[in-house]
C-alpha cells in the first residue's frame, strides 16, 4: 500500500472521477465509505461519526495507519470488496486512483456515487482535498478549521527569513528516498529543509545506497523506518556513526504518505528536528 501511494505521488494527478448519486441525500443523512487511508484521516475530522459507514482496513493497522488507530477501529474496517461495501449501504464511496476498474464499475452500476482522489503531491493539493471532503459531508466549516490548523503548523515550523535550507534526506525502508514532486518534499521546503536526495539526482522511490550516503552525507538523515526490521537495518548501520557532522533522527513513516491532519504532525516533527540541530 505504501509503495502504491509513493508511486502515485510521482505521477501526474489524474482527473477525479465520479458519478451522480442515485438520489439526493442531505449531509446529515449521507453515509460515506472511505477506501483510502488518506481520506480516512480527513473524514474522521470533518464528518459526523454517524456519517462514516466504514474506513479502509489500513487505518486500523498500526503499521499502515495515518490516523489515530483507536479512532479508526471504532468504525467498520473495509477491505474494498464490493459486497462488503454494499452491505454498509453508503451514499458515497471515496477511493484513491488505484481502485480496481472492476470494483469501480460495480459500484457505479449500483448507483452509488464514487469520488476518486489522487495522492496529494503538494500542500496546496491537500488543502483542496480537505475542503472537497468537508463540503461532500456538508461541513465546510470543519474543513476550513483543518486547513487553518495546517497553515498554523507550517508557519510555526518555518525558519526565520533568510535562513539557508538544511540539507536533509528522508531515508525509508531499504534505502528508498522520496522524489521532489511529493508531499513530504513540499513539507520539507516549508519547514526550512532541502530534499538532499533530489538535489543529487535521485527521483521518487529511487534507492540511496549506504556507500553513497557515506561518501556524500547530508546535514540530517531522517530515518523513516523500523530499525528492528530486516529491510530497515540499513538506516542504523554502524558505519553511519562515522558521520560526525550528520545528525540521524527518527521520522515516523506514517508522516510520509498523507496530507490533511498528517501535515500538522509532519510539520511539528520537522520543527522539533530543527530545534535539535
Amino acid at each position: 500500500m505504501l509503495v502504491a501511494l509513493a508511486l502515485g505521488a510521482c505521477s501526474p494527478s489524474p482527473a477525479r472521477q465520479g458519478s451522480p448519486p442515485s438520489q439526493a441525500a442531505g449531509p446529515a443523512a449521507m453515509r460515506v465509505v472511505s477506501l483510502n487511508p488518506c481520506s480516512d484521516a480527513v473524514l474522521a475530522e470533518v464528518a459526523d461519526p454517524a456519517q462514516i459507514a466504514g474506513l479502509s482496513h489500513y487505518s486500523s493497522d498500526p503499521s499502515a495507519s495515518s490516523m489515530d488507530v483507536a479512532l479508526a477501529q471504532s468504525f467498520p474496517a473495509v477491505s474494498g470488496a464490493v459486497e462488503e461495501v454494499l452491505a454498509l449501504r453508503p451514499d458515497v464511496v471515496v477511493a484513491g486512483t488505484f481502485l480496481p476498474p472492476a470494483t469501480a464499475n460495480a459500484l457505479e452500476r449500483t448507483g452509488i456515487r464514487l469520488v476518486r482522489l489522487p495522492t496529494a503531491a503538494t500542500i496546496e493539493q491537500s488543502r483542496a482535498q480537505v475542503m472537497e471532503l468537508a463540503q461532500l459531508v456538508g461541513h465546510a466549516d470543519r474543513g476550513r478549521a483543518l486547513v487553518e490548523r495546517i497553515d498554523v503548523a507550517l508557519a510555526r515550523a518555518a525558519p526565520p527569513p533568510g535562513t539557508a535550507p538544511v540539507p536533509a534526506v528522508v531515508w525509508q525502508s531499504g534505502g528508498i528516498v522520496p522524489g521532489d514532486d511529493t508531499l513530504i518534499a513540499d513539507v520539507l521546503r516549508h519547514a526550512g529543509f532541502s530534499n538532499f536526495s533530489a538535489t543529487r539526482g535521485f527521483r521518487q522511490a529511487d534507492m540511496l545506497p549506504l556507500e553513497r550516503m557515506l561518501a556524500d552525507p547530508p546535514r540530517v538523515i531522517l530515518a523513516a523506518g523500523d530499525p528492528r526490521a530486516n529491510d530497515d537495518r540499513l538506516l542504523s548501520h554502524p558505519a553511519l556513526d562515522a558521520l560526525t557532522d550528520t545528525r540521524r533522527l527518527a521520522f515516523e513513516p506514517a508522516l510520509l504518505w498523507c496530507g490533511g491532519p498528517t501535515i500538522v504532525r509532519a510539520a511539528n516533527r520537522l520543527a522539533a528536528v530543527r530545534r535539535a540541530l
